[in-house]
């Protein structure tokens, strides 16, 4: 598990990344900051679309900067979200952006930080989130 100032620094960087949300539609932003094996953090904000399926969740938007730069292994996601760019709620992936999270991350021990501030915060395992993913192993011969 991360440590404290880590976790702290997580959050931090997803709330921050809240801001940069397009969301002309909802008005409920996301932001997610995503830490590497490594230790580098990768951050991402959710993008709207007026047709809504070209719409991107932060958590996705996080993940896929990092592996398009080369990253495919991870340790741990900040997840902050609320209506008017102001973290009101627990707010944790969809289940599109949990299913991203099962192809690069290995469920037992990947990390999901749900927070709405840096002292207020609830972290779970994925496996917790998607008990029953479909995953690279369910495609292994």
């Amino acid at each position: 598990m991360p440590d404290k100032e880590t976790i702290r620094e997580l959050i931090m960087r997803a709330m921050g990344m809240m801001k940069m949300s397009y969301i002309p539609y909802s008005h409920f932003s996301v932001g997610a900051a995503l830490l590497t094996d490594s230790g580098e953090i990768y951050t991402g904000c959710n993008i709207e679309n007026a047709a809504y399926t070209p719409s991107v969740c932060a958590e996705r938007t996080a993940f896929f900067k990092a592996v398009s730069e080369g990253h495919t292994s991870f340790k741990a996601i900040a997840v902050t979200g609320g209506m008017n760019r102001k973290a009101e709620d627990f707010c944790t992936p969809c289940g599109v952006c949990r299913q991203v999270m099962n192809e690069f991350c290995d469920p037992e021990t990947f990390l999901v930080i749900s927070a709405l501030s840096p002292d207020s915060y609830r972290v779970f395992t994925l496996k917790e989130l998607l008990p029953y993913g479909f995953g690279p192993d369910n495609l292994k011969n």
